[in-house]
């Protein structure tokens, strides 16, 4: 049964980072307004140019979680990506949420993760 809940939880992040990388992808400018003011001004990119990328990196992270190739890896991903939009947006009524994907992101990376023993 542990094995179906991985694939299940694996599925889940992989549907919620696709689709939160489709609503960005139609309205960029719109999430921009969700960055810091501290950390709009280290941005080397237009804000819209960003959030763009953010999309299309949300959109491949989520078909990848889907694919079920390296979930480690892709958990592993998954889990700093949230931890940096938790660090430049900060915790407030939406990105609360946020730490509960974090939380399953770094789950998933601990359970597939290859460990070898020396």
């Amino acid at each position: 049964m542990k094995k179906y809940s991985f694939i299940i939880l694996r599925c889940g992040l992989g549907i919620t980072f696709f689709w939160i990388g489709a609503l960005i992808f139609k309205e960029p400018s719109a999430w921009a307004g969700y960055i810091a003011s501290w950390a709009k001004g280290l941005l080397v990119l237009p804000e819209a140019r960003v959030m763009m990328l953010t999309a299309i990196f949300d959109i491949a992270l989520g078909l990848w979680l889907l694919t079920g190739i390296k979930p480690w890896v892709s958990g592993l991903l998954a889990t700093a990506h949230l931890a940096l939009v938790l660090i430049v947006v900060g915790i407030n009524a939406i990105t609360v949420r946020d730490i509960g994907l974090l939380a399953a992101a770094l789950s998933l990376t601990i359970n597939y993760f290859p460990y070898r023993k020396i």
